[in-house]
């Protein structure tokens, strides 16, 4: 099963220093028929201005991956972490039992980046936070695992039976992605246009894929993100 998400039909929000596409009901936009995907139940393609950002605030039981796709992400928290990184970097933070933390854009640019909640396994677990700086080239026409489940192998763990795959596929090749029985996907076309299944995706568009394989074919250069799960609503 395949389900296009046109990202013009997705909740949206501009706070002026802040804008935001909403994938799953979050803040001010409510969808009752929308709240998660599995086990994902945030993702947010945010826009945050330079010399702005979010201000300490808190989160738990919730693992949060945060993908910057450009400019700066500056992130500190209450447990003493404190980092920036850049584009096709990542920083997660398993909020447990409860964290405190920010989140500014201290650079020269807009920043872009997608913010990813995804449902733990258990709660009360003690609160985490880390970084990784991904080579650009491990991406390019070629899937990169950055996130996995404790068990699995990515550089990233989180607990919960999930896994993350980002791709830069350049203009006119083709890569598949197998999504097997009992499992399912949200794939995000992050930039560009591609063809997938035959159903075309430009930037900030969607798809909800349900034990199927995809063939993505790129119709420009495209930069995807994948959340592969055990299937369930």
């Amino acid at each position: 099963m395949l389900r296009k998400l046109d990202n013009k039909n997705m909740g949206r929000s501009d706070l002026g220093w802040l804008k935001s596409i909403f994938h799953f009901s979050f803040s001010s936009y409510y969808n009752k028929d929308n709240m998660n995907f599995g086990v994902l139940r945030v993702l947010n393609d945010d826009l945050v201005k330079t010399n702005t950002g979010f201000e300490m605030h808190p989160h738990k039981d919730m693992e949060i991956v945060s993908y910057v796709v450009d400019g700066e992400l500056t992130h500190g928290d209450s447990i003493g972490n404190k980092n920036t990184i850049t584009r096709g970097h990542v920083q997660y933070m398993s909020a447990g039992t409860g964290i405190y933390h920010s989140e500014h854009n201290l650079g020269e640019n807009t920043s872009r980046f997608l913010q990813i909640w995804i449902i733990p396994n258990e709660k009360g677990l003690t609160p985490n936070y880390g970084d990784y700086r991904f080579q650009w080239e491990d991406r390019r026409n070629k899937w990169l695992q950055i996130v996995s489940s404790t068990e699995g192998n990515a550089p990233i763990k989180i607990y919960q039976d999930a896994n993350i795959h980002v791709l830069e596929l350049e203009k006119n090749k083709e890569i598949d992605f197998k999504v097997r029985e009992g499992r399912q996907a949200y794939l995000v076309q992050i930039e560009g246009i591609s063809e997938i299944n035959e159903i075309e995706l430009k930037d900030r568009d969607a798809l909800e894929v349900v034990e199927e394989d995809i063939l993505i074919k790129a119709r420009e250069t495209s930069h995807v993100l994948v959340i592969e799960m055990k299937k369930g609503n």
